[in-house]
């Protein structure tokens, strides 16, 4: 029998089975992470192996160096993720891989590796959008949450503005035209003379300083649930310049803050509009901006006031996980979706087909 023949055997019991336990791996771009996830619901282990520190000597992150260690942190990571959950693979009921979007490189990794562990085990693999990985954190940290919802994705490279209809079944209702929001965080970060990665750092500075102090446009784009950040983070960056030019002192804090503030308002807005128009009365964040503290509490003040419920994945479920990879796929389990060892990396791979 072949290894997808007997995958296929395997998956109508797996789809009954009370209690299924996956082992999941994401390496989608700087961060190795394994973890062991049961009904897509509950973190059993979790381990995040970050290159933050040898990418920060370059600015960012660079796909080649990224790429090889994740060649050498996969099998560390997953015998970790095994070790601290007291299992062996023998107690493991499927395995689980982001194959897209990502740095392709770090995503044929990640790949590779696990079509290896699958042919080695006979474990049935499953393949999940990282996008879709981000959406689901957020089972993990409100066990009770579940579709129909609005969900806003938010990270270095996507900003999307989501109806989560069912797992796996999603309706875009807007995105960024242009820049990212988290790419707007580090850009700006940068002009502040902030090192990598700035997106943080900008806001940990931000705490000290005046929103009010300079003034920032709000783009308002064409398409009603759309985000644009580039004229802003343009007009952020001739605000730093000018003074430089000048001589004058940079008010970083304030700085900051102003930036800062002109990015949640827009986040926000779009995602309130949207939740009071699909008739929907839940709102979750997603991604790594997710994190952001600012973001965080100016949503929680808004679903006081306007009446829906928030939902915020657990800090460190809003960065780069393997858990978020494991919740994910739990529920494309159930709908019967499974790769062959045919699978290959997709980059540019979308969270609507």
């Amino acid at each position: 029998m072949s290894v997808t023949h007997l995958w296929q055997s395997r998956l109508e019991a797996l789809q009954r089975k009370a209690s299924v336990r996956i082992l999941a791996l994401e390496t989608s771009c700087d961060e190795t992470a394994a973890a062991i996830v049961e009904n897509g619901r509950r973190v059993i282990s979790s381990v995040i192996f970050s290159q933050v520190d040898v990418h920060a000597l370059y600015g960012g992150v660079v796909p080649e160096i990224a790429s090889r260690a994740h060649v050498d942190a996969c099998d560390r990571v997953i015998d970790q993720a095994l070790r601290e959950a007291g299992m062996t693979l023998a107690d493991v009921d499927a395995l689980a891989v982001t194959y897209g979007p990502g740095l392709v490189g770090a995503l044929l990794t990640g790949v590779s590796c696990m079509k290896g562990l699958s042919f080695a085990t006979g474990l049935p693999l499953i393949p999940v959008n990282h996008i879709e990985g981000h959406v689901s954190a957020n089972y993990l940290s409100n066990p009770q949450l579940a579709p129909p919802f609005i969900c806003l994705v938010v990270s270095g490279g996507h900003s999307h503005l989501v109806r989560v209809e069912d797992y796996g079944r999603y309706t875009l209702l807007g995105q960024t035209v242009d820049d990212a929001a988290g790419e707007a965080f580090d850009k700006g970060a940068r002009a502040l003379g902030l090192p990598y990665p700035g997106g943080p750092l900008l806001s940990q500075l931000a705490q000290g300083g005046d929103a009010s102090a300079l003034k920032m446009p709000r783009p308002n784009p064409a398409g009603r649930f759309d985000f644009s950040f580039s004229g802003l983070k343009t007009a952020f960056i001739n605000a730093c310049h000018k003074l430089e030019q000048k001589g004058m002192p940079l008010p970083k804090a304030d700085y900051a803050a102003s930036y800062q503030q002109a990015i949640v308002d827009s986040l926000c807005d779009k995602a309130v509009l949207a939740v009071h128009e699909s008739g929907l009365d839940t709102l979750c964040l997603a991604g790594g901006v997710s994190a952001n503290q600012c973001l965080r509490s100016q949503m929680q003040i808004l679903a006081a006031r306007e009446g829906f419920k928030l939902c915020l994945p657990e800090l460190w479920l809003c960065t780069d996980n393997a858990a978020m990879i494991g919740s994910a796929a739990y529920y494309r389990l159930l709908r019967g979706e499974i790769a062959s060892l045919s699978l290959n990396a997709v980059p540019a791979l979308t969270l609507l087909s």
